[in-house]
C-alpha cells in the first residue's frame, strides 16, 4: 500500500476532525474508569486453564528469585543459568510459564511483531517459527521450551503471588513472602511484573447485574464457547447472542472467529482501531535454513530496531507495518533540499506522512467493508501512533458476515449493563454472553499491578523512592535496593514496538552482573546515588516521544488523555539517542567489565 498515489488531504480539516473525535472520548476519571477485579468481580481473574494444586509452604534459600514467569523471567533465568547460577526460582501467579501468553488464549491470539524478532531465544533453542506472526499456542509452547531447556521448572512456584519483599541488611539477602505461606530468602531478586497480566474491566454501571454468562478475553471460557486455542471453532455459540465490548488489539484478533461462530455477534465500539494489512504467511524452512547462521537473531533484532527507528539501512528484513512507518518518513525527509533539513521541516514531513498513511487505512475500510455506514464507523480518526497500530487480514472482513453487527457508541462507550444485556445509545441489546475485550492495566500505579511493594535499605519502599517519578540506572537498578533488578523497557531503550528486545538485553546484563558479583565474592551490588542521578539528568534531555502524544485520542499510550505532571515524564522516557543506540551503549557498558555506576561490596 505504500506505493499507491498519495490521497489529497485537507490538513486543517483533518486536524479539526482529530480534535473533535478526541474531545468526545475525554473522561475526567482517566484510568479510574476501569475496575479492579475484587469482590463480586474477583472471579474474572480466576485461572481457567490449570487446576490449583495444594502444596506445602517453602522456607529455603535461593541465589536468585525472579517475580514473573513471562518473557522477562524466562530470558533472565536463561542467562543466569548460562552464568552458572543453578538455583534460580521464578514466582508466577499463573499455572505455568508464559506471562501474557499464558493468559491470552482467546481465539486468534498472535504476536503483532514478526516472530523472528518477537519470540526470544530462538537461536538458543533451535526453534523455527511456523509463521511470520506466530499464534498464541506456538508462543506458549516456546515459553515452555525455554523453561525446560534451561531447567527453570525445578525451583519454580506457580499459582503464587508475592505479598512482601524486604532487604535484610544483616544477612545481605531478600526475604520474600507469598500468598501460599512461603517465606524464603534470596541473595538477588528480579522483577518482571510488566503491565500485561492484570485484566481490567470497564466501569460500566450494572456490570454485576448481568444474569447471562460473561468472561474477560484473558480468561477465555472454552468450556462455554466450545473449541480450544488450537482449534477455536466454538461450536457452542451457533445459537448464541454474544456481545464483545472493546475494539482494541485483542478484539481485532478474536472478532473474526466470533463472527463465524456466533448466531449473532454485537461488537460494541467506543474508538475504532487503525487496521492495516497483516499479510501473515508460513515461514519457508529452506529460507530459514539459509539465514539461521550463528548470531542471526541478534542481527534481525538490530535490523528491525534500526529500520523502525528511522535509521538508514541497506535492507529491511522484517518489512512490516512498523518499519513502513519509518521507511515512508525517511524517504520523504531524504527528498528535502539540503537547506531545509531542519527539525521543523522534518516534523512537518512526519506529520504529512502520517496523514497520508492514516487516510490509506481509512480507505481500506471503505474497500473491504461492504456496508458504507459500517465502513465509515470503522475509520480511525487519529494519528497512527496514538494507539497501538493493528494489522489484520480478517477483522474488517468480519463485518461482512450477516451475523455481525457493529454497535458504534460515537465515543461514549456502553451506557450500562442490565440483567438481560447491554445498553448503548439508548437501546438495550439482549444477549446470552458478554465478552470483555478491555485489555490489561497499563497506566495504573505499578504497586497496584504487582500486588506488592519492595522494601529496600532502611525499610524504604520502592513506591517512596519513585514518588516523584521512576529513578533508575538503565531502567534496571535503583539506589537503595541492593541486589535487585528490574526488567522492563522504561528508562532504557523504551522500545514499545518490540518489547522482548528490551527484556532480552536486560536479561543479558543481569546475568553478567551476577556472574561478576560471584567472581568478586561481593555480597552486594548497588547503583550509586550519583550514577542514578546522572542517568536521570540524561533521560530528561530526551525529546518528547511521537507515540501517544498529549493531543491523541485517549488510550493507554497517553494516560487515557489525562495530563501528566512534570515528574511523570520519568515514567515513560527512554534513552535520548534512541533504542538502537541504547542497546549498543548497554553492550559496551557491560563488555567493558567495570560496570561503571555500580558498587560491588
Amino acid at each position: 500500500m505504500a506505493d499507491t498515489p498519495a490521497p489529497v488531504i485537507d490538513k486543517e480539516a483533518l486536524k479539526r476532525r482529530y480534535a473533535e473525535e478526541r474531545e468526545k472520548r475525554l473522561r475526567a476519571d482517566g484510568n479510574d474508569q476501569y475496575l479492579q477485579l475484587r469482590g463480586q468481580l474477583a472471579h474474572y481473574a480466576d485461572d481457567p486453564y490449570t487446576p490449583f494444586v495444594q502444596r506445602a509452604p517453602v522456607a529455603d534459600h535461593v541465589t536468585f528469585a525472579f517475580i514473573g514467569g513471562g518473557f522477562a523471567g524466562l530470558v533472565t533465568g536463561a542467562r543466569l543459568k548460562e552464568a552458572g547460577i543453578d538455583d534460580v526460582r521464578i514466582i508466577e501467579k499463573g499455572g505455568d510459564f508464559g506471562g501474557t501468553w499464558y493468559w491470552n488464549r482467546y481465539p486468534g491470539a498472535q504476536c503483532d511483531t514478526a516472530s523472528m524478532i518477537y519470540m526470544p531465544l530462538l537461536e538458543e533453542t533451535g526453534h523455527m517459527p511456523s509463521e511470520k506472526y506466530a499464534h498464541g499456542p506456538e508462543i506458549r509452547e516456546h515459553c515452555v521450551r525455554i523453561a525446560t531447556q534451561f531447567g527453570l521448572y525445578e525451583h519454580a512456584l506457580f499459582h503464587t503471588e508475592v505479598e512482601d519483599i524486604r532487604w535484610d541488611e544483616a544477612a545481605k539477602v531478600w526475604t520474600i513472602e507469598t500468598s501460599r505461606g512461603d517465606c524464603f530468602t534470596a541473595r538477588f531478586v528480579g522483577m518482571g511484573t510488566g503491565p500485561l497480566h492484570v485484566p481490567k474491566l470497564p466501569g460500566i454501571p450494572g456490570i454485576e447485574d448481568f444474569d447471562g454468562h460473561s468472561f474477560h478475553t484473558s480468561r477465555w471460557d472454552y468450556a462455554y464457547t466450545g473449541g480450544d486455542p488450537a482449534d477455536p471453532r466454538m461450536e457452542n455459540l451457533a445459537d448464541k447472542r454474544v456481545a464483545i465490548i472493546g475494539t482494541g488489539a485483542t478484539a481485532v484478533q478474536c472478532v473474526p472467529h466470533l463472527a463465524r461462530a456466533c448466531g449473532t455477534l454485537y461488537v460494541f465500539q467506543r474508538t475504532p482501531s487503525s487496521v492495516d494489512v497483516r499479510d501473515n504467511r508460513p515461514i519457508d524452512p529452506d529460507w530459514f535454513g539459509e539465514i539461521a547462521k550463528p548470531g542471526w537473531q541478534d542481527r534481525w533484532l538490530e535490523n528491525f530496531t534500526a529500520n523502525q527507528g528511522g535509521l538508514t539501512m541497506a535492507e529491511d528484513w522484517v518489512r512490516d507495518g512498523w518499519t513502513e512507518i519509518s521507511r515512508r518518513v525517511r524517504t520523504r525527509i531524504m527528498q528535502l533540499p539540503p537547506g531545509e533539513m531542519t527539525i521543523e521541516k522534518m516534523m512537518a514531513v512526519y506529520e504529512d506522512s502520517d496523514f497520508e498513511k492514516m487516510e490509506e487505512i481509512r480507505r481500506r475500510a471503505e474497500t473491504v467493508v461492504q456496508d458504507p455506514e459500517t465502513a465509515e464507523k470503522l475509520k480511525a480518526w487519529y494519528r497512527q501512533l496514538c494507539k497501538r497500530p493493528c494489522f489484520h487480514d480478517a477483522y474488517l472482513q468480519a463485518f461482512n458476515e450477516p451475523s455481525t453487527q457493529l454497535i458504534d457508541t460515537d465515543g461514549k462507550g456502553v451506557e450500562r449493563i442490565t440483567k438481560k444485556g447491554v445498553v448503548a445509545r439508548g437501546r438495550e441489546y439482549e444477549v446470552d454472553c458478554i465478552i470483555y475485550a478491555s485489555g490489561f492495566e497499563v497506566g495504573t500505579e505499578w504497586t497496584r499491578r504487582a500486588g506488592f511493594d519492595i522494601a529496600g535499605r532502611d525499610g524504604q519502599r520502592l513506591s517512596e523512592h519513585w514518588s516523584k517519578g521512576m529513578r533508575t540506572l538503565h531502567g534496571i537498578h535503583a539506589h537503595g535496593f541492593p541486589n535487585a533488578f528490574f526488567v522492563q523497557p522504561t528508562q532504557g531503550a523504551n522500545l514499545i514496538s518490540n518489547v522482548p528486545h528490551n527484556l532480552t538485553e536486560a536479561g543479558r546484563t543481569i546475568g553478567r552482573i551476577v556472574a561478576e558479583a560471584q567472581s568478586r565474592g561481593a555480597e552486594e551490588v548497588e547503583v550509586t546515588a550519583e550514577a542514578e542521578q546522572k542517568w536521570i539528568e540524561l533521560l530528561l534531555t530526551a525529546p518528547e516521544r511521537l507515540i501517544g502524544g498529549p493531543d491523541c485520542t485517549p488510550g493507554y499510550y497517553n494516560n487515557e488523555g489525562q495530563p501528566r505532571g512534570p515528574e511523570d515524564k520519568l515514567n515513560f522516557v527512554g534513552y535520548p539517542a534512541g533504542a538502537l543506540a541504547y542497546f549498543k551503549y548497554l553492550k559496551e557498558w557491560r563488555d567493558k567489565g567495570d560496570f561503571e555506576g555500580l558498587e560491588f561490596r
